[in-house]
């Protein structure tokens, strides 16, 4: 279904969005101050595939042995 009218700058949706198009902008990763932006990029890209290499090492029983011992531990709650 189409527009019936075009997006007003004033309403609530529009401010909202240009707030969180300037946090965004904002915090930029690699700009941390103190820190090398080498190392900072290369802790981003290891953190995300860290848990997949991880199991993907693992054997199938240890992955295995692991998942009991979280659920055990959800589980004595």
């Amino acid at each position: 279904m189409a527009r019936t009218k075009p997006l007003e700058e004033d309403e609530p949706i529009n401010f909202a969005r240009g707030v969180l198009d300037q946090l965004i902008a904002k915090h930029d990763p690699k700009s941390i101050k103190g820190k090398d932006a080498k190392k900072v990029a290369s802790g981003l890209r290891g953190g995300s595939k860290g848990g997949h290499q991880r199991a993907k090492n693992l054997s199938s029983k240890k992955r295995s042995a692991i998942a009991k011992k979280a659920a055990k531990a959800r589980w004595d709650k």
